[in-house]
């Protein structure tokens, strides 16, 4: 599998790319080749922990593979709230490279790239990093209630609900700027208020005193038996000092990614509607985008074994792109050799 659960990194690079048309052999030699790539480039400095991950967009699949999309796999729908909107991008692939380094996230970078430039365009690049203690650029700690050891691959990696993608996982992404100046004008009362934990020292509210529409109370996310679904963060703070530009990546991996929609949902919408995240006055989706992350073993060689009942699955029917990802290729292929 793809090494999605990895401890925090010091450095990250987020590529997304959307693919010319009749280059859908090309990217498949490239996908393959991809962990070769990172051996190479981790080889030089092995313990610094630089991974890659690749996810592929649904409408992408659809150009690539003559196999049934993985059962979660859609394009990412816009969520329109009230006030706020969680907007959809073009994406047909992500790239999620990390270290304790950034100049290895950035040679993996342009490895990649250049193995891309004629077949495949960057339609956003952001370069995170660490902030202090593992906090955004509004002075909160990130990713506090991440599970952790087996939790955490449980709760990112498919299981037996989808026979033929064991392993693999989900990942949405989107980039969001922050009004600092407007943010750094609340109280701290008030911003804890808006988070739901205290910003010092990171405590989470109790459930009677936080408010209904914190941050923490509406990514709160529980199954009919009332035990909580998790998902695995791995958000970078991101800036441009000179542009005024401040913001987080957010990067959710699950094994089911409705858990990921669901809190979007919550936070844009609000539960119940009109509460939405207080956190969206102050923070600006500006991507959006949904994708699905093979194993390592599929990318070098995507001949997964069909379940039983492939031929009963729902495949989606229209598979015309809306997200300018440039729609279905002329040719299905099965491996990066050639074409069926």
């Amino acid at each position: 599998m793809q090494q999605v659960v990895e401890p925090p990194a010091k450095a990250a690079v987020f590529l997304v790319l959307t693919v010319n048309a009749g280059s859908e052999s090309d990217v498949l030699e490239v996908l393959a080749d991809a962990p070769g790539l990172t051996r190479s480039v981790s080889f030089r400095a092995p313990h610094d922990g630089l991974s890659a991950v690749v996810g592929i967009g649904a409408h992408l699949w659809d150009r690539l593979y003559d196999l049934p999309r993985p059962v979660g796999l859609h394009p990412f729908e816009e969520i329109v709230g009230a006030k706020h909107r969680a907007v959809s991008t073009p994406g047909d692939l992500l790239i999620h490279l990390r270290a304790r380094r950034a100049d290895l996230c950035f040679e993996l970078a342009r490895h990649l790239v250049a193995r891309l430039a004629d077949h495949a365009t960057v339609v956003d690049e952001v370069h995170g990093f660490t902030y202090f203690d593992e906090r955004d650029l509004l002075g909160f700690v990130d990713g506090t209630e991440n599970p952790e050891g087996a939790d955490a691959e449980a709760a990112v990696y498919i299981g037996d609900e989808d026979p033929a993608y064991v392993g693999g996982s989900y990942v949405l992404v989107q980039k969001y700027l922050h009004d600092l100046d407007a943010w750094n004008a609340l109280p701290v009362e008030e911003q804890e208020r808006a988070i739901g934990r205290s910003k010092l020292d990171d405590i989470e509210m109790a459930d009677d005193i936080k408010p209904a529409n914190s941050h923490v109370a509406l990514n709160t996310i529980e199954d009919a038996d009332g035990n909580d679904r998790q998902i695995v963060r791995d958000n970078m703070p991101f800036g441009a000092v000179g542009a005024q530009e401040f913001g987080t990546y957010f990067i959710g991996y699950a094994a089911d990614p409705d858990v990921i929609e669901e809190m979007l949902r919550n936070m844009f919408i609000g539960k119940p509607p009109g509460t939405y995240d207080r956190i969206l006055d102050f923070s600006t989706a500006k991507t959006g985008a949904l994708f699905f992350v093979p194993t390592a073993d599929f990318l070098e060689d995507p001949a997964p074994a069909e379940p039983a009942d492939a031929a009963d699955r729902d495949t989606p029917a229209d598979r015309t792109t809306t997200d300018g990802s440039l729609g279905i290729g002329s040719l299905q292929h099965t491996n990066g050799k050639g074409t069926t």
